[in-house]
């Protein structure tokens, strides 16, 4: 099975993950998409399959940190917009496998998909 793990290095939540699939003896590629960037075209189909809402991350710092103008009435095109612009701001970590997506760390659905 062919992993893509995309994420932040630093981020909590990437290395619990990273770890637990070290731990399974999972093989995965990393893509830091705070240094390399995310392809637009890539976050929209996210963002389809997963809906712009699961994708986003509203409860990080850069998220709260936005004007109450660029929070409001947020669209699929806005949010990916503003993800795109700050990549942070997109839940993490999302993983690519053979069958789907995931998005978030969640042990017990990952052992369901994943293993």
């Amino acid at each position: 099975m062919t992993l893509v793990v995309y994420g932040i290095p630093n981020c909590d939540t990437v290395k619990k993950a990273k770890t637990w699939l070290d731990g399974r003896g999972l093989g995965f590629a990393f893509h830091d998409y705070r240094q390399a960037g995310v392809d637009a075209g890539q976050l929209a189909r996210w963002c389809d399959v997963l809906g712009w809402e699961a994708v986003l991350n509203r409860s990080g710092t850069t998220f709260r940190k936005l004007s109450e103008a660029e929070r409001t009435g947020l669209n699929q095109a806005r949010a990916v917009a503003l993800m795109i612009a700050q990549p942070a701001m997109i839940k993490r970590p999302i993983v690519e496998y053979d069958r789907g997506l995931l998005v978030g760390f969640k042990p017990d659905q990952w052992a369901t998909a994943l293993v």
